[in-house]
């Protein structure tokens, strides 16, 4: 490859990426089509490899234009860190910032999160969209979102992990809890195996797959007879005498607890683990720091929470 590379390919090959259309793509560049078309028939005779190939009405990149795509990300992941470096030059963080999070993060990290930005740093646009821990990674990996809190679950493994490219530290522990209805015999301290015989309502993926990780460990599989993401639902099933059911302590700081249901605390180690990841080296990005040192901030104790040590300094 010859050193005709430029900062503006790469804009335009992460914007194909995104887009899949030449149209949709200029679009998003503020171009005309045949602009960025020509642009891109340029830029391939300089470096001497095809960077797309044409698929009907869309267009798909080559190997090499993947490789420029994914390095796009970081290249303006730099730029924005200097760009707001030297605007600010340790003042407070402005520009704009995007956070993605887990549902039960929305109704009680989030707003708190959000509020302290405002008051801390007037200038700075923070954007929020909801997303489940691998949605959320997805769209750190390609760039459409800077800071995401996710969660795993102990003993998860490869399929909880964060992904290499990506830096993660550690918060918070979110203790798990068990829903049960009011006359039902398990109280804290009782043998998890005691509950071989219950009736179990499950989660999302994660959530379920931390409960059959739960009792697989107590040498029983759970018996899952309704399915559903939303905790509210869950205490109402359990109310009705549906079955009981494993939640995060955060997804009940923003439900009323039905008549009939009771919460019976389980150890810590089953606790699940909320992290803030973002790519590595984000945090010299003043609003990507300003986030994240706003997650830390928070008081744990309001949302029933335990701090988590490690942070910046464990980044590589």
């Amino acid at each position: 490859m010859s050193d005709d590379l430029d900062l503006q390919t790469l804009r335009v090959v992460r914007a194909l990426a995104d887009a899949g259309t030449i149209t949709a793509a200029a679009a998003r560049l503020g171009y005309s089509q045949p602009a960025v078309s020509q642009h891109l028939r340029r830029a391939e005779a300089r470096m001497g490899h095809p960077l797309v190939l044409r698929t009907g009405r869309g267009v798909r990149l080559t190997e090499a234009g993947m490789r420029l795509a994914e390095h796009a990300v970081h290249v303006q992941a730099a730029l924005d860190a200097a760009r707001q470096e030297l605007d600010q030059l340790g003042g407070a963080a402005s520009g704009r910032v995007r956070l993605t999070g887990f549902p039960s993060a929305s109704s009680t990290i989030v707003p708190d999160v959000l509020s302290r930005l405002r008051r801390r740093h007037p200038g700075l646009q923070v954007a929020y969209v909801e997303a489940e821990p691998p949605e959320a990674l997805a769209l750190l990996r390609d760039g459409t979102a800077d800071v995401a809190l996710t969660f795993t679950h102990p003993g998860a493994g490869l399929a909880e992990r964060v992904p290499e490219g990506l830096h993660e530290e550690p918060a918070y522990l979110d203790r798990t809890v068990l829903v049960v209805p009011d006359d039902h015999a398990f109280s804290e301290g009782s043998d998890f195996a005691d509950l071989a015989d219950a009736r179990w309502i499950g989660g999302c993926p994660r959530c379920r797959g931390h409960l059959l990780a739960s009792c697989a460990a107590s040498g029983f599989a759970p018996d899952i007879v309704l399915e559903t993401d939303n905790a509210l639902a869950v205490l109402g099933l359990v109310a009705a005498g549906m079955g009981v059911a494993l939640l995060p302590r955060l997804s009940l700081q923003a439900a009323a607890m039905p008549q009939g249901v009771r919460v019976v605390e389980l150890p810590t180690s089953m606790g699940r683990r909320i992290g803030v990841v973002h790519r590595p080296g984000a945090r010299r990005v003043p609003s990507v720091r300003a986030v994240t040192e706003a997650i830390r901030a928070l008081d744990p104790r309001l949302h029933g929470l335990t701090a988590l040590g490690g942070g910046p300094e464990d980044e590589g």
